[in-house]
Order: C-alpha cells, then structure tokens, then sequence
C-alpha cells in the first residue's frame, strides 16, 4: 500500500530560454513604469521585440527603466491630469509613429477603513487609479481606431473583486477600473480593439515593501502575507507581467472585456 505524498509547494519556473518576439515591430505605452509591476512590464516587452515608451510619475525612475533596455524610451506623466496624459499619448504618435497596446498600470494603495479614510486621501486614490485609466483610454483610443485597432490592458486588483480588510478606497477604485475594463470592451470591440485588466494578488513589489518597512515587525508581517497564500509564496513583478505579455498578444485575440486574475489561488479559497 502506498502512502499520499505531501504537497509541495509551487515553484517559479525559469524564462531564460523561453522568450519570443510576439511583438517585434509594436509601440507600447507602459504607466506606472519607474519600478514594481510596470517596470517588469516594460522589461518584458521589450525583451519580445516591442518598442517601449516607459511612463511614470518620476521621470528619472522612468529613465532608469528605459536606460536598460533594448529600444525603449523614457516619459514623464501625471496619469490624474488630463493634459499631461494627453501629452504622452500624442508624443508617443509623433515620435514612434503609432501606438499598439496601452498599459495602464500606475496606481496607488491605501491601507485604511471607509471611516478612517479622509476625503483628501479617497479623491487621489481616485484620481489616479480611475481616472488615469479613464484618460488613457481616452486618449488612446482615437489612435487605435484610427489604425484599425489596438489592445489595452489596465491593471486592477483582487481588491476589484472581493472585500478585503482594511482596504476601502483601493477596492473601490479597482473595482471601478474592473467594470471600466468591461465597458470599454464592449463599446470598441467593433473597432478592433481588445481591453482586459489584469488582477494581481500580492505581489513581492516595492509597494509591499514600503508596507513592510513601515510595519511594527516587518518579520511577522510577511510571514502573514505568505501565511496567506495557498501556494506558499508571494507573486513577483515577473509572473504578473507575463499575464498582461497573453491578454496583449495575438494568443488572446479572442479575450476582451475580461479580469484575468493572478494571485497564487488567494481569492479561490
């Protein structure tokens, strides 16, 4: 009689010799990419043949992002504000020539109740994580259109999906970009263009780093972030970009208007 082995727990499998060039020939506009989940974005891209425009709030983390890569280039944008997203956009068309696929990852978190959360703090979140994907998209659209079609992936949250402790206004403002996500689907899919969002879990980025820095004990605290996840770890930057790589690329030509959830089966439970 044999016996059950135990279950282990799930390992990252190496790209290293995996990579393609899916999007050799591509311009893609990456917010949000001076470091965490964007810049890994960007990164990926880049590797697969693309041409990257990386965007961020900090133009020099911005700068750091391009500087080690193949055919990219750095910007500088506030995604809250209408002209100056307005400006990425029409650059990106002046300078490249064309814009394929948007990805509209910057954002902010907030770690507190509805009570607790001040109006100040609320409409930034807001502003930033809403209607920087509203303004994108509004931007970004007519240039797709225009070339027949395009692809944009936003990035959401499991927060967009579920309740979770502590976390009111980040929920909010990513269960908004979810059924944004959905709207924008359905009213440009006749034209060619695809958007999905993607949902991350927690994922090992300098966001949850600063959680843990500012921590009573940083030690316990990620011991309870990893405590939580069925498979035993957290995410990295890495395996989230290649999920917004697929909802990109021609092997999900038939996905729109869909929030493709990566989180380790966190939300599954």
């Amino acid at each position: 009689m044999t016996t059950p082995s135990s279950p282990t727990v799930a390992s990252r499998p190496s790209r290293s010799d995996r990579v393609s060039r899916r999007f050799e020939g591509k311009v893609v506009v990456v917010t949000g990419a001076g470091s965490g989940i964007g810049r890994a974005m960007a990164t990926a891209f880049s590797l697969e043949g693309a041409r990257v425009v990386a965007a961020d709030l900090n133009r020099a983390t911005a700068e750091e992002t391009a500087d080690g890569l193949e055919n990219a280039f750095a910007a500088g944008v506030d995604v809250s504000e209408a002209a100056s997203v307005a400006s990425l956009i029409s650059d990106t068309q002046a300078h490249q020539g064309r814009l394929d696929i948007l990805c509209n990852n910057a954002g902010i978190g907030s770690s507190k109740t509805i009570v607790d959360c001040e109006p100040d703090e609320w409409d930034r979140l807001f502003a930033v994580n809403v209607r920087g994907v509203y303004l994108g998209c509004k931007y970004a659209i007519p240039l797709m259109i225009a070339r027949g079609g395009g692809v944009i992936v936003n990035t959401a949250s499991v927060a967009g999906l579920v309740g979770l402790p502590d976390r009111a206004a980040y929920c909010a403002s990513k269960g908004a970009v979810v059924t944004l996500t959905k709207q924008v689907a359905v009213d440009y899919v006749a034209h060619g263009i695809r958007c999905n969002c993607i949902c991350p879990g927690t994922v090992d980025t300098p966001w949850v780093g600063r959680l843990l820095k500012e921590a009573a004990d940083p030690t316990a605290l990620r011991a309870e972030l990893v405590a939580r996840q069925p498979m035993g770890r957290l995410g990295t930057a890495e395996e989230v970009a290649q999920a917004a790589l697929y909802l990109a690329s021609d092997d999900a030509a038939f996905v729109t208007g869909t929030a493709l959830v990566i989180d380790g089966g966190l939300i599954a439970r």
